[in-house]
């Protein structure tokens, strides 16, 4: 199986559920220069930072906050950069004032990040899985903002064994289109039902090389218990 966004799909994420109906994310960190290959994964306290490797500056293009979550709630956001922290706190603050986590919120958070200012206008991408107030019935919400549109937002209800996802490109690796985003999220279907197989999926079906060089830097791979409590396992390409 390969990656339903071609051999490039730069950053890239996942929601949906496992086939025994778990809420389930993914996310996939390529990068076809030495830069940004060079970063790493690292879990701290209840967050995933993407983080450089050794002296190297920081790049808030390159180092963010890509997963946080809450285990009292079951909230879990995803995304590529800096929009990562505002999608939390404001899906933190309805679920606790009980008001349905609508997919507008979100749209405007992603219109007013932006997409990212580098030579390719890089999309941003996000990711929501959150529940109905007190009720432990998952919400899905993906969206991706890319130059000269309005962000896309979808709330997907996805099927079990099944991931539906984002990417900032699609196409060939030495000259990547942005997402399709007028054909929706991609649909993937997964039998994993742990973190670690779920990342180790998606790092197997992104193998690529560009100029003899592995693109992939991380995967990471998440599973919601019936507590709300989140469980993640990382896949890095740097093992230091």
């Amino acid at each position: 199986m390969k990656n339903p966004n071609g051999p490039y799909p730069g950053r890239q994420l996942f929601l949906g559920m496992t086939k025994d109906e778990r809420p389930v994310f993914a996310y996939l960190v390529t990068g076809r220069s030495p830069q940004s290959r060079e970063r790493k994964a690292t879990s701290k306290e209840n967050s995933i930072i993407m983080g450089p490797i050794g002296n190297v500056a920081y790049d808030p293009l390159r180092h963010y906050t890509a997963v946080k979550y809450d285990n009292d709630i079951g909230l879990l956001v995803v995304s590529n950069g800096i929009q990562t922290e505002s999608i939390f706190e404001t899906y933190k603050l309805l679920y606790h004032v009980k008001s349905r986590p609508a997919s507008d919120y979100l749209k405007k958070i992603m219109d007013g990040a932006n997409y990212e200012p580098d030579s390719l206008k890089t999309p941003r991408i996000s990711g929501i899985i959150t529940n109905i107030n007190e009720k432990n019935t998952p919400v899905y919400i993906l969206s991706i903002k890319m130059a000269g549109k309005p962000a896309f937002v979808w709330e997907v209800k996805p099927k079990a064994g099944t991931l539906y996802g984002v990417a900032t490109y699609q196409g060939k690796m030495e000259n990547p289109g942005a997402f399709n985003a007028a054909k929706g999220p991609a649909e993937l279907k997964c039998d994993a039902t742990t973190p670690q197989k779920i990342a180790e999926f998606t790092y197997e079906i992104s193998a690529a090389d560009h100029k003899g060089d592995d693109i992939r830097v991380c995967a990471i791979g998440g599973i919601r218990g019936e507590d709300n409590t989140w469980k993640l396992a990382l896949i890095n390409r740097h093992k230091d």
